[in-house]
């Protein structure tokens, strides 16, 4: 029997199936039929799942379980202390990566990047205790806030670092985007590493792969980190 972990984004869902606390299968959908196709014939014993948008009713209606569901909010116990000051306003997807940075780094300072339709940056400090951290726009929303709240500046998107500095008004923009967010993720890993020595710096979320290759810091990327945290919040309450 496997165990099913969900995690609803802002525009996908991913999902993870899970024997023994191991990742076996991946899936990313657009819809939860989809991922129901997917998952047709599969002997599932325990879900849990996670949303940014809305309560999860789908779950039930197109993946049954024959174990336990678990609708990970503010109230599901978790196996670490929260310190955030509002927790009902958490989003849930930061609570399960730094479930996930304890589970597979254990006893250290973390700082996990979750680069994806925004940016945040949390702290896991290493007795367990997750801090909270900031929220920016991700690479794309700043890209679309440019275009959208000025009157001449056009749509620009893309990942490749263009030259500084840029000789034309797409070049000034990617240049301010791109060279930019690398900034801020750089400087936000020096101020919590002048506060938490030693620290271990880990990376999820679908942009993670360009703050990789630019970012100059040591980085543990885990694509699966919110599904690693889910599959754990979910065996501490089953």
């Amino acid at each position: 029997m496997l165990n099913l972990a969900i995690d609803r984004g802002n525009s996908r869902i991913k999902a993870g199936l899970f024997r023994d606390g191991l990742l076996v299968q991946q899936y990313i959908c657009a819809d939860f039929s989809e991922l129901g196709e997917k998952l047709a014939g599969t002997s599932l014993e325990n879900a849990i799942m996670s949303s940014v948008s809305q309560e999860p009713a789908e779950l039930v209606q197109h993946i049954p379980v024959s174990g336990k569901h678990v609708l990970f909010n503010s109230q599901t116990p978790v196996p670490v202390h929260n310190n955030y000051g509002t927790p009902h306003t958490l989003g849930v997807d930061r609570l399960a990566a730094a479930v996930g940075a304890q589970y597979l780094f254990k006893d250290r300072n973390c700082l996990i990047i979750d680069a994806g339709t925004c940016i945040t940056y949390d702290l896991l400090e290493a007795n367990g205790t997750f801090q909270g951290g900031s929220i920016s726009p991700g690479v794309t929303m700043r890209y679309q806030a440019v275009h959208t709240f000025t009157g001449k500046l056009p749509l620009v998107e893309g990942y490749e670092l263009p030259p500084m500095p840029g000789k034309t008004t797409a070049e000034a923009i990617q240049s301010g985007i791109l060279y930019g967010a690398v900034a801020e993720a750089e400087g936000m890993i020096q101020h919590y590493e002048r506060q938490y020595k030693p620290l271990t710096i880990i990376m999820c979320g679908g942009d993670a792969p360009f703050f990789e290759s630019t970012v100059k810091a040591r980085i543990f990327v885990i694509p699966e980190l919110v599904l690693i945290g889910l599959n754990r919040i979910l065996e501490y309450n089953v």
